[in-house]
């Protein structure tokens, strides 16, 4: 395996395009139309329950992590709030994006904006590449949401366990973005009309940073930062934990999400922290179906898809080794059995990528 060119303006971003591969028409499991229209049916009141008992744990969290500062007691309190506000954010961004955490519009785009806060991304941006990721699933070239790439950057993901290379990352685009320029990636594929909504957010962001380190250097004590800021980087292992399991170490440049989602069984703390996306390849499949929904669509169409990690050690185990070997330049990756009665992989699903020079995928099975 050669080292495969990621780049939005590369190549292989090229390919992909002139191949087919992108916009591509995507496997999808059949579902009876009522059906569908049932399980996309959205509701406020689940997402009202969880933002209640996610913004009033973050409040009790954080108010007794102040009461017991500096002392070591505040430890645990303070790891609570971080993984809310680093990790749980995550979720919230990424469902509200969607728009079918709730059934109010305004709500879905509140929740949206205070998440991508917390995460450090930029709403705007983000919305744009994150349809991007779920038009072009790990297609090389085109999703810009790629986290295990070919050969895996190991350390990369070991820091980002801690925050420190996305968060920098999304600070620094931060300060980009507020001086009225957008990098080439993001130009890509931001309409140009929504462009100066990018740099606008950007700098009510640059406000709200200046006002807590202005308080934080005015009362001596980093304890406005603990609040504001730094719980992106203490709060973002189990972010990272649960999306690692995504796409790694499945196949890249196929149109059939069932070779490159993988459904993962989770305890109900991680599912709450999460908000069911370890239905991964459910989610990929029918996008629009709410988070709370999830469960449910993975019950009625699992019959089609590969078995899940019954939990996240599993998935581990299985994952890891497949890493190993591509760190080497080995070109592995899981292809998952489906169950008796499924759907095949269609090989003419694949066959534009099957030409695709080096970021051929050759695995795909025959029907």
């Amino acid at each position: 395996m050669n080292k495969r060119d990621y780049s939005l303006l590369g190549a292989n971003a090229r390919k992909a395009v002139e191949t087919g591969l992108s916009a591509a028409d995507w496997y999808l499991t059949d579902i009876p139309r009522k059906d569908m229209k049932a399980l996309m049916q959205r509701k406020d009141g689940p997402a009202i329950r969880d933002a209640i008992i996610l913004f009033g744990s973050m409040i009790i969290l954080a108010g007794i992590g102040i009461a017991l500062w500096p002392t070591w007691w505040s430890v645990p309190f303070w790891l609570g709030y971080g993984v809310l506000y680093g990790s749980a954010m995550d979720s919230r961004w990424h469902e509200c994006g969607h728009g079918t955490a709730f059934k109010t519009p305004w709500m879905n785009n509140a929740l949206y904006q205070i998440a991508s806060f917390c995460m450090v991304r930029n709403p705007v941006t983000w919305r744009w590449g994150h349809a991007r990721h779920h038009t072009d699933t790990v297609i090389v070239g085109r999703d810009p949401e790629i986290v295990a790439m070919r050969p895996p950057a190991l350390f990369r993901i070991a820091l980002n366990f801690f925050g420190i290379l996305d968060a920098f990352s999304g600070w620094k685009r931060m300060l980009v973005n507020a001086t009225g320029r957008l990098d080439a990636e993001e130009a890509s594929y931001i309409p140009e009309s929504e462009q100066p909504k990018v740099v606008r957010v950007a700098r009510i962001w640059v406000v709200i940073y200046a006002a807590v380190i202005t308080l934080a250097v005015a009362t001596g004590s980093i304890l406005p930062l603990m609040v504001i800021g730094l719980p992106r980087l203490y709060g973002a292992w189990h972010h990272v934990l649960t999306g690692l399991l995504q796409h790694a170490g499945l196949a890249e440049n196929v149109i059939d999400h069932r070779l490159n989602s993988r459904t993962v069984y989770m305890n109900p703390v991680s599912r709450f922290i999460y908000w069911n996306m370890n239905y991964h390849c459910e989610h990929h499949m029918f996008p629009m179906v709410p988070y709370h929904r999830l469960p449910d669509l993975h019950q009625r169409i699992k019959h089609d898809l590969p078995a899940p990690n019954p939990s996240m050690w599993h998935a581990y185990c299985e994952v890891l080794p497949i890493l190993r070997h591509q760190l080497r330049y080995h070109d592995d990756f899981l292809q998952r059995d489906l169950p008796h009665g499924a759907a095949p992989y269609r090989v003419d699903l694949h066959r534009t990528a099957l030409g695709m020079a080096e970021n051929v995928t050759t695995a795909v099975p025959a029907e």
